[in-house]
C-alpha cells in the first residue's frame, strides 16, 4: 500500500525501501517505516462513532470492523484483485475526481444510466499511466461489469535522433523483465532495426531508449514492439460482496452500493451524534438551572452530610435528574462567576442548534444526501489529481498490416483462381507497341481474368462476373515473382466455376453519399448507395440480381452528379447523366442502360472468342462535367486510343450510342474502358501471361470512330486480358534497350 506504482493512490507513507517496478523486493521491516497516508485516514474517519458493524477477528481476542466508513470509494479508487473459491476479481484503479464527480451525478439523478455516468468516469486511471487503446472494453466493462482494455505502453518516435524512447509502460508490467526479453527477441532475429537497448528510468518515471539501426523504418520497429511486447490485456470482472453475497456490478451499481453504504454510515453517525449532543444539552440545562438558583443550591450543598445527601436533596427540591445532580454536586465553585454562566450559555445554544441540524438530518433524506455530497467534494479538493492514463482511438489491433511498408504492387488473378500480387515498381514504363514482359507462368488450360493496380494496405471490394461482391485486403495475397503462377485463392475469394473477378473499388474512395454504378454484359444498369455493402461476409454477399446468361461487367463509383459512358464489344458508347437510373437495393436487377445489336459477328477470328452472338457491354466509366481526362479504349488484339470526353454527347439512357473505335479483323472487340489523363500509367496485361506497363501519353489522342494504334504486341494465340491505369508514377520511363521493347509505328 506504499508503492506508488501498484495502487494510484497509495494509502501508506513508506519511508525506506518498498519495492521497484523492476520486481525488486520491499526491504524487511526493521528496515523501513510506515504511517498512514492522509487519504487513509479519510477512510477510518468516524470510525469511533458507531458507524460501523465491529465483528471478531480470527481467534476472537479482538474485534475489527466489518467494513471502514470510507468518506471515498476505495474499491474504485485503487481497484481490487483476489481469486476465491471458484471466482475472481479484477477491479482496476480511477480517477478520484472522476468517481467522485460521478456518485454526485447519480446522488441527484438516481434513473441516470451508466452511459451518463461515463460522461464523468472517463474509463480507469493506472498509477503508471499508459494508454487504453478504444473504448469498447470499457464499455462492456462498466454495462456488464466485465471486459478487456488493451493497455498499450506510451512512446515516441524520434526519428532525427534514431531512436524510440518508451516513457509510461502498462499497469503491473515488470520493466526490468520485459526488457530483457525485447533483447531476446532482438537477439533472436524476432524483431528487427534495433541496434541497442538501455535503461535509463530514475526516481522520476520510466525511461527506456530503444537505439535503431541505419535505415530501420521506425514505425515498423514500433509496431513490433506494440505487439510483441509493449500492449497487454486488462481484464476487468467487477465482483464484489454485496451483503456477504459476491455479485458482478456494472458501474451505476458500484456507485449505488457505495451511497447506500454511505448513506448508513451517516445515519448511524448522526444518530450517535445526536446522542452525544442531548447528553451534553442534558447536563447544560442543569448548570443553567442550578445558576439561576446559585444561592439555595449552595446553601443545599452546604447543609448535607455527605454527597449522596446532596445529591438527593437536589432532585427532591429542584426536579434535577440524577446525572445533573451528580454533575452539581462536583462543580466548582468557579464555575459559578457570570463568565463561565455566559460560556455555558453559549453552549447550550450551539448544543441546542447542533441537535436541530442532526434531526434534520435524519428525518430529511435530501440533508442526509446533502451530507455525503459535501464530504466527497471535500475529499474531492484535497486529494483529486490529473489523469494519469489516456485514452487513444482504437486503430485495429496490431497486425501483420502495420508490419508492412505501403507500396504500389500488380495484382493478378487467372481463371483456376490463382492469384498474387507483384511489386509495380518491377515493371519498367515501356514505349508502346512492345511485347511486354513475363507476368505470370500459367498452367496449361488457364490464363489470366483479371490484372489490377493496388496499394498493399487498400481494401477492395471485389465484383464478380455472377454479380457477388467480395472484401479483399491487398497485403494478405502471396507476394511473389514475376514468373510464379501465383497460389490458390480459394481462401480468399470463394468463387464458383467459371466466376471471375470483373471490377475492383477501393474502399478508400467511397464516402456516406456516394454509388456503386454497376452495369451487365446484356446491357441494365444499377446505382446502389454504398451503405448496403458495410457488412461484407467472409462467403460475400449479393451486389446484382442477374437476368439468365447474364454477368456483371464493371462496376464504378459515382457521387449522383456524373454521367457514365459505357461501351460495348462492337466499339459503341453512349454517355449519358447517372441520376437517369434511379438508387436501388442490392437484390435489384436495373434498368436498360444501351440498345445492343443482336448482329452476328459472322465467320472470323471474333466469334471464336465468345459463344453468343451479338453485342454485349465490355466496360463503364464515371465522367465529371468539368473532366479534361480522355477516353481510353483498348482491344482484344493490343490496339487502343485516347479521345477527348467531350467528343461524347449526353443522350438519353437506352439509346445505342455513338461510335467510339472500329471493330475488325485486325483490332478485334473491345475488351476494356478507362478515363485517362496524359500523366497516368497503364498496366495492360494479356491471357497468356504477359505483362507491360506505358504511359498513357504513348498513345495519340484521336478522334471518335477511329482505328487506334498498336498499344502491345501479342502472340498470335494471345489476346488482352485486362488492363488497369493508376495515377502515380512510381519510375520515370526507361530507355534502356533491355528494358523497352521494340515499338511499332501507328497502324
Amino acid at each position: 500500500m506504499a508503492q506508488d506504482f501498484s495502487l494510484r493512490y497509495p494509502l501508506v507513507d513508506g519511508q525506506g525501501n518498498f519495492g521497484s517496478v523492476d520486481g525488486d523486493p520491499p526491504a524487511a521491516m526493521r528496515y523501513t517505516e510506515a504511517r498512514m497516508a492522509p487519504l487513509a485516514e479519510e477512510l477510518l474517519e468516524d470510525l469511533e462513532k458507531d458507524t460501523v458493524d465491529f465483528e471478531s477477528n480470527y481467534d476472537d481476542r479482538l474485534t475489527e470492523p466489518a467494513v471502514l466508513p470510507a468518506a471515498a470509494p476505495n474499491l474504485l479508487l485503487n481497484g481490487a484483485s483476489g481469486i476465491a473459491v471458484g471466482m475472481s476479481t479484477n477491479i482496476p484503479p480511477h480517477n478520484l475526481g472522476e468517481v467522485v464527480d460521478a456518485t454526485i451525478h447519480l446522488i441527484d439523478n438516481p434513473d441516470c444510466t451508466v452511459a451518463d455516468l461515463m460522461d464523468h468516469v472517463e474509463g480507469p486511471d493506472f498509477p503508471t499511466g499508459a494508454n487504453i487503446v478504444g473504448r469498447e472494453g470499457i464499455v462492456d466493462a462498466y454495462t456488464t461489469g466485465r471486459g478487456r482494455l488493451r493497455v498499450r505502453a506510451e512512446l515516441e518516435i524520434r526519428e532525427e535522433e534514431g531512436r524510440i524512447v518508451i516513457t509510461e509502460l502498462p499497469y503491473q508490467e515488470n520493466k526490468a523483465r520485459r526488457i530483457e526479453r525485447i533483447a531476446q527477441d532482438v537477439n533472436e532475429g524476432k524483431i528487427e532495426g534495433i541496434s541497442d537497448l538501455r535503461d535509463e528510468s530514475d526516481r522520476d518515471g520510466v525511461r527506456v531508449v530503444v537505439e535503431l539501426k541505419r535505415g530501420a523504418n521506425p514505425d515498423v520497429v514500433r509496431n513490433q514492439l506494440l505487439e510483441h511486447h509493449l500492449e497487454r490485456t486488462f481484464s476487468v470482472i467487477s465482483l464484489a460482496l454485496v451483503d456477504g453475497q459476491p455479485r458482478v456490478l456494472d458501474l451505476k451499481e458500484m456507485l449505488e452500493q457505495y451511497v447506500e453504504h454511505r448513506r448508513e454510515v451517516v445515519r448511524r453517525r448522526s444518530e450517535y451524534e445526536l446522542g452525544e449532543a442531548e447528553d451534553r444539552a442534558h447536563i447544560l440545562e442543569g448548570r443553567l438551572r442550578a445558576l439561576e438558583n446559585a444561592d439555595d443550591v449552595v446553601e443545599l450543598i452546604r447543609g448535607s452530610e455527605d454527597r449522596d445527601a446532596a445529591r438527593a436533596g437536589l432532585r427532591s427540591q429542584f426536579d434535577f435528574s440524577e446525572r445533573q445532580a451528580d454533575h452539581i454536586v462536583r462543580m466548582q465553585l468557579g464555575s459559578l462567576t457570570s463568565m463561565e454562566t455566559a460560556e455555558i450559555e453559549d453552549e447550550y445554544e450551539s448544543v441546542t442548534a447542533e441537535i436541530e441540524r442532526l434531526e434534520t438530518i435524519l428525518d430529511d433524506e435530501g440533508e442526509l444526501l446533502g451530507v455525503i455530497k459535501d464530504e466527497l467534494r471535500a475529499v474531492r479538493d484535497e486529494y483529486a489529481d490529473e489523469r494519469r492514463t489516456s485514452i487513444v482511438e482504437d486503430y485495429g489491433s496490431v497486425t501483420r498490416e502495420d508490419l508492412i511498408p505501403e507500396e504500389e504492387t500488380v495484382v493478378v488473378l487467372t481463371e483456376q483462381d490463382y492469384v498474387k500480387r507483384m511489386p509495380l515498381s518491377a515493371f519498367d514504363p515501356q514505349h508502346r507497341g512492345g511485347k511486354g514482359i513475363i507476368g505470370a507462368r500459367l498452367k496449361d488450360g488457364d490464363r489470366v481474368s483479371t490484372v489490377f493496380q493496388a496499394n498493399t494496405h487498400d481494401y477492395l471490394l471485389c465484383f464478380t462476373s455472377a454479380g457477388q461482391v467480395y472484401q479483399l485486403k491487398t497485403y494478405e495475397l502471396p507476394e511473389m515473382g514475376r514468373t510464379a503462377r501465383g497460389r490458390s485463392a480459394v481462401n480468399l475469394l470463394n468463387l464458383d466455376g467459371d466466376e471471375r473477378v470483373t471490377a475492383i473499388v477501393n474502399t478508400e474512395d467511397l464516402d456516406e453519399e456516394a454509388f456503386l454504378t454497376m452495369v451487365t454484359r446484356g446491357g441494365y444498369i444499377k446505382r446502389t448507395p454504398v451503405n448496403e455493402f458495410d457488412n461484407i461476409l467472409s462467403t460475400g454477399i449479393r451486389a446484382v440480381r442477374l437476368e439468365e446468361d447474364d454477368e456483371l461487367v464493371d462496376v464504378a463509383v459515382t457521387d449522383g452528379e456524373s454521367d457514365v459512358i459505357i461501351g460495348t464489344e462492337r466499339g459503341m458508347a453512349i454517355r449519358f447523366g447517372e441520376t437517369e437510373a434511379r438508387p436501388m437495393g442490392r437484390s435489384a436487377r436495373g434498368v436498360n442502360a444501351v440498345k445492343l445489336t443482336d448482329e452476328n459477328v459472322g465467320e472470323s477470328a471474333l466469334a471464336d472468342r465468345r459463344d453468343w452472338a451479338g453485342d454485349a457491354v465490355v466496360g463503364l466509366v464515371r465522367v465529371r462535367p468539368d473532366d479534361d481526362r480522355d477516353l481510353l479504349t483498348v482491344t482484344w488484339h493490343g490496339y487502343g486510343k485516347r479521345t477527348s470526353l467531350s467528343e461524347y454527347r449526353s443522350q438519353s439512357r437506352y439509346g445505342k450510342g455513338l461510335v467510339d473505335i472500329k471493330t475488325d479483323e485486325r483490332n478485334g472487340h473491345v475488351v476494356a474502358l478507362e478515363t485517362v489523363a496524359p500523366d497516368d500509367d497503364l498496366v495492360i496485361m494479356s491471357e497468356g501471361g504477359q505483362i507491360m506497363r506505358t504511359h498513357a501519353d504513348e498513345l495519340s489522342r484521336q478522334g471518335r470512330n477511329t482505328m487506334g494504334v498498336r498499344v502491345m504486341r501479342l502472340e498470335d494465340d494471345d489476346w488482352v486480358a485486362s488492363v488497369d491505369v493508376f495515377s502515380l508514377s512510381l519510375s520515370s520511363s526507361s530507355d534502356d534497350d533491355e528494358k523497352t521493347a521494340n515499338g511499332e509505328t501507328d497502324e
